[in-house]
């Protein structure tokens, strides 16, 4: 039987191994799934939810546990971890408590004698999701796919396993029905089975635009639907009114959580030339207070890349930029020491050709533009294929939500650090996706949005047929 390893990028050492699962057994699993989704879809979602609120508690009281593997496995230090864990209790509990009013038919009127728009479980939804979130980012697709009576058959990163085998375990714990979610360990040819099969009908993803383009491809052809949650570039733009010193602060924050890979980092600083040298410094000083380490110790602030190629990439594009004419104020180098360890880095002197303000930057690296007003800073923003979040930081919010309109992107946020939350919905334009995840708007995703219209036997009248 076929396996693979996973490593410790900390420090090279091996995890664990695995077994791939097999063909048959995919298709057993999406069988299973079909089967319970006939009687999982007609319980109540109030019924549903009790399952969801007792995997909270299980996830909650297993925190630290589950935290540990997540950090081992992709390095991700040890408090974001946790709170990682805490976040997937947190949305469990959102859809418990709401799917049941977001799921009530919604009355219309028409020339029937009643009408409504009914909310149907489309049926078994494939999820392939990556590393850098192994476990929100599965509860983010879970919470409200399942809750809505989807069921679901799920690929984890091959990177991440035993995290997507977690959130498995504490929904089985908590006595979720046979069938209903199913973890399937392995490489992309896994995601293919599970695409093409006949037994799944939508897909979700979330992972690079390059794999994402490939995933929409092949759901097309077999006419399923699909959300996708790809890359991101974000701007963050400093006005010069904002207050800088919390501006600095939200810049490291937003530019180094989860060692500065993530979708919604902020990844291209625009500052108004009024303040940017100010702001620049404020931003230096405090980057260079960041502790780079293990990730377990709870003092550590930036651990490790994923993998020894995500670190040669970083090394790439800013070795690249600097070519170009760019200057690093801080960091810009592999730390020598055992792992994949990269320095947190600023760059000034930036252009909007050089790889780190074209590209995605997957890591702990942030370059610093300079712009002569909000209409530049927004033009600027824009100037990406990218358009998954946004930060503007200023102290006039009239302005700040009038460049909020402005600026494409799915998720916009003044004055704080982008960041999904259960409550509203989450995705992006352009090439950071299709469709959107959590609050309401998410639950409808993998729905059968269907209309329904009631007439009187006494009042049918024979109409010429249209679209």
């Amino acid at each position: 039987m076929a396996k693979f390893n996973t490593v410790n990028p900390a420090s090279g050492e091996l995890l664990a191994e695995y077994e791939i699962t097999t063909p048959d057994e995919i298709k057993d699993a999406i069988i299973r799934a079909r089967k319970a989704f006939q009687s999982w879809r007609h319980l109540r979602p109030s019924d549903r939810g009790k399952y969801f609120a007792n995997t909270a508690r299980i996830l909650r009281e297993r925190k630290q546990d589950f935290g540990k593997d997540m950090s081992n496995e992709m390095g991700k230090i040890i408090r974001e971890s946790i709170a990682e864990v805490e976040k997937c209790a947190l949305v469990l509990e959102y859809y418990a408590e709401n799917a049941e009013r977001f799921l009530v038919p919604e009355p219309a009127q028409t020339d029937a004698a009643k009408s409504f728009v009914a909310f149907d479980p489309i049926g078994v939804v494939a999820a392939i999701m990556p590393w850098n979130f192994p476990m929100w980012q599965l509860a983010r697709f879970a919470s409200p796919s399942l809750s809505a009576g989807n069921t679901a058959v799920f690929k984890p990163s091959s990177v991440t396993t035993k995290s997507g085998i977690n959130l498995e375990s504490a929904f089985n714990e908590a006595g979720l029905p046979s069938g209903v979610f199913r973890t399937l360990i392995g490489d992309s040819r896994i995601a293919d089975q599970m695409i093409d099969d006949p037994g799944t009908d939508a897909v979700t993803f979330t992972g690079s635009v390059a794999i994402g383009s490939k995933v929409g491809e092949r759901a097309l052809r077999n006419l399923k639907k699909c959300v996708l949650e790809l890359g991101g570039s974000d701007p963050f733009i400093v006005l010069k009114d904002a207050d800088l010193e919390i501006a600095a602060a939200g810049a490291v924050a937003g530019r180094f959580i989860c060692n500065g890979q993530s979708c919604i980092a902020a990844k291209r600083f625009i500052a108004e030339k009024e303040i940017a040298e100010e702001f620049t410094e404020k931003f230096i000083a405090k980057v260079k207070k960041l502790k780079v380490g293990d990730p377990l110790n709870a003092d550590t602030d930036i651990g490790p890349m994923v993998r020894e190629g995500a670190l040669k990439e970083i090394e790439k594009q800013v070795q690249d930029s600097v070519k170009m004419g760019a200057k690093v104020e801080v960091g810009g180098h592999r730390i020598d020491r055992k792992g994949y360890f990269y320095e947190p880095t600023i760059l000034t002197n930036v252009t909007l050709q050089m790889p780190v303000m074209k590209e995605e930057v997957f890591g702990p690296a942030a370059p610093i533009i300079v712009v002569k007003d909000a209409t530049e800073a927004v033009e600027v923003a824009n100037n990406s294929e990218f358009g998954l979040g946004a930060t503007v930081w200023t102290q006039d919010l009239q302005t700040g939500e009038k460049l909020a309109r402005e600026i494409q992107s799915g998720v916009v946020t003044i004055n704080n650090t982008v960041a999904s939350d259960p409550r509203v919905p989450f995705g992006g334009v352009k090439k950071s996706g299709i469709g959107r995840e959590l609050g309401r708007y998410g639950l409808l995703e993998f729905l059968n949005i269907k209309t329904v219209r009631v007439y009187e036997r006494r009042k049918v009248t024979v109409t010429t047929a249209t679209e």
